[in-house]
């Protein structure tokens, strides 16, 4: 299969996370990305993220292993005058440039977006910051945790007990990522119409609005601040949120009519259907502690694996709630073919959660690159002749493993 971003050129200018997993995310469409890391130690995720201590050690953590798959990375000392024309030459030669770095970095990198627009004027600059441009925090730095805790999505987390809890997993990074990745699909297209490059200007907070975007409008409508309310859904019906059953946690999705008559009949209570206190919606909602309470007592006939099968089979949206390995061992997660191996190891990571016409992704290429491993074929792309990049490399512009050390010597 032809991959859709087959043919573009990618400059990874990122860290961390949400930015590394764009530009994954675009390499796994076909892109080619090039990261771009300092000499000194490169991405600091390169260190840290994961419980492989010994991985990360050697510069090569599961955190920076799972979205550094298929890139090249160039070493380079942007502080210097050289090093800057190196990134420069990059800019010129690329489609698309993905960075996550504050506004006041770029300054000091001259790296802002009237600067890489003059550069190349076909460029995508795609910027992704905690709060976007513009206003008195576009400078504030801001990891995943600080903008589920500043964005409310953390007051809606956890139940009155437990106060504000953050999600189990630095999800407003990889929404980031997605939409990020899909604002640059869209100039992309917005390029091919045009001929004209464009700057985006991604903020995660405002990412984690448009993840609670109904909470947002039903408060914007009535003033009604919305509390936690634990792992009942959204959607407040008294059949939807999570159950205890024989064994196990059940969790239910009951919202419309035929889903409360087909409950009703997989657990042997067609009575409810004609009780004037769960007959309607209405009623039900009146009623909710007694039909909670009836509830509970029929699920306490079987195991939560048990009635996820039975209520599927009815039509009753319903799903057992697993750990991680358990759900990873679905026999539906190794058919769609979502983790890949990574070259040469025997790990395997994440890469797209949709398909083009039905076709799978392809394999990975590369496995995540060690520190500045393609400096010297990628600089001898941008035109630097054997003498320049010797140069290079002996005043500590740029940097290959073998010239950094054996720390990153993999």
């Amino acid at each position: 299969m032809s991959r859709p971003l087959s043919g573009l050129r990618v400059i990874d200018f990122t860290h961390v996370l949400a930015g590394p997993a764009c530009s994954y995310f675009l390499g796994l469409m076909g892109a080619e990305v090039i990261k771009v890391e300092s000499v000194a130690k490169g991405d600091a995720m390169r260190h840290r993220g994961g419980t492989d201590q010994d991985a990360a050690a050697a510069g090569m953590s599961t955190a920076y292993q799972t979205q550094g798959a298929g890139k090249s990375s160039i070493a380079v000392d942007l502080e210097t005058a050289t090093g800057l024309e190196v990134m420069e030459r990059l800019l010129r030669s690329a489609d698309v440039f993905v960075e996550n770095h504050l506004p006041r970095t770029l300054d000091r990198l001259h790296l802002r977006e009237d600067r890489t627009r003059r550069l190349n004027p076909r460029l995508i600059h795609c910027a992704m910051t905690g709060y976007g441009r513009g206003g008195d925090r576009e400078n504030m730095p801001a990891y995943d945790v600080n903008i589920q805790a500043a964005s409310g999505l953390m007051s809606l987390t956890g139940t009155r007990a437990s106060g504000p809890t953050r999600t189990g997993a630095p999800v407003m990074d990889y929404s980031v990522a997605l939409a990020a990745g899909f604002a640059i699909c869209a100039a992309l297209n917005d390029r091919h119409r045009t001929g004209r490059g464009s700057f985006i200007d991604v903020s995660m907070l405002e990412t984690a609005f448009t993840l609670m975007s109904s909470t947002i409008t039903d408060f914007m409508a009535t003033g009604n601040t919305p509390t936690q309310r634990g792992n009942a859904a959204n959607s407040r019906s008294p059949a939807a949120g999570s159950f205890p059953c024989k064994t196990g946690l059940l969790s239910l999705g009951v919202n419309e009519e035929p889903q409360f008559d087909a409950l009703a009949e997989v657990l042997d209570r067609p009575e409810w259907k004609s009780d004037h206190r769960f007959a309607t919606p209405a009623s039900r909602k009146a009623y909710s502690t007694e039909l909670e309470a009836e509830l509970l007592d029929a699920l306490s006939a079987r195991s939560a694996e048990d009635w996820e099968r039975l209520m599927s089979a009815a039509g009753v949206p319903a799903a057992m709630v697993r750990t991680l390995p358990e759900s990873l061992g679905l026999n539906q997660v190794a058919e769609r073919g979502y983790l890949r191996m990574l070259p040469d190891t025997d790990r395997r990571v994440p890469t797209l959660p949709f398909r083009f016409d039905g076709e799978d992704i392809p394999q990975l290429s590369s496995g995540a690159p060690a520190l500045g491993q393609h400096t010297l074929e990628t600089l001898g792309t941008l035109g630097f002749s054997a003498d320049e990049i010797q140069h290079l490399l002996a005043e500590g512009v740029v940097g290959s493993p073998r010239h950094i050390g054996s720390e990153t010597d993999l």
